[in-house]
């Protein structure tokens, strides 16, 4: 079964085609990865499937249901939750007050409904919902901290827990490893696996190849504004054309 399903989606820019006919399915509780040079229109995408840039022509299912036209705030409302490769976070608060907001967000969208988490935090309060967010994510340490004094790695975490407390169904992270040292980025590729465990589907942007290879049960990559291959990491890795495009030889 597919959480997100894109089809023959086409985006321009005046003269300029920034994504062709790209067709692409995220199965539920897995990681899909989306790569390629800068460019090639992986960022274009995602702001397709969260609703911050309308297709030329084309379609966005979730969850069985067309979304094309929809709002951004009603995809999320329904369990499309994202991250941005720039940081957006609320610079004039606490790590803690940041997950916070968007707690009291999901909370304010819940009332008067019988909501279960996708984390396994039904019936928590929203401090404790924020709590099992920081623990979740390894935040614990920095919780009382602005998020100004902490390194990127660590914001990108934020970001994360921010994400989570809004329970989605999909998460889509756009290079959530950028500032991630080794150790950092084989945890967090370890909460990914985590999540998928429990029913959230991933659709990963990311040039850690490291990462890609590690995690993702499936690789799309893209070049020129299109799926030039679709495969296993390990099919990923020995095909011509992705190593000609974006990988390259060893050598």
């Amino acid at each position: 079964m597919n959480i997100l399903e894109i089809e023959e989606v086409t985006v321009r820019f005046g003269g300029h085609t920034a994504i062709n006919n790209m067709s692409l399915e995220v199965p539920v509780g897995t990681i899909t990865g989306l790569i390629g040079p800068n460019g090639a229109g992986k960022t274009t995408l995602f702001n397709v499937i969260s609703g911050l840039l309308p297709p030329s022509q084309g379609e966005v299912y979730f969850d069985g249901h067309k979304i094309t036209t929809i709002p951004p705030y009603r995809r999320a409302q329904i369990g499309l939750g994202r991250t941005f490769q720039r940081l957006e976070l609320f610079t004039s608060l606490t790590v803690k007050d940041n997950i916070r907001v968007a707690a009291e967000i999901r909370n304010q969208w819940s009332l008067g409904k019988n909501n279960d988490s996708r984390l396994g935090l039904g019936g928590l309060t929203i401090q404790e919902e924020v709590e099992k967010a920081i623990e979740l994510t390894g935040l614990a340490g920095i919780a009382d901290r602005q998020v100004t004094e902490i390194p990127t790695g660590q914001a990108r975490l934020v970001e994360l827990a921010r994400a989570l407390t809004l329970r989605p169904k999909l998460l889509m992270l756009d290079e959530p490893a950028s500032g991630q040292d080794e150790t950092e980025t084989e945890r967090f590729g370890n909460l990914l696996r985590t999540l998928t465990l429990n029913g959230i589907a991933i659709l990963l942007v990311e040039h850690d190849m490291g990462l890609v290879m590690t995690v993702c049960d499936l690789v799309h990559v893209l070049d020129f504004g299109e799926i030039i291959s679709i495969g296993t990491p390990e099919e990923i890795q020995t095909n011509k054309a992705v190593l000609d495009a974006y990988l390259g030889s060893e050598s």
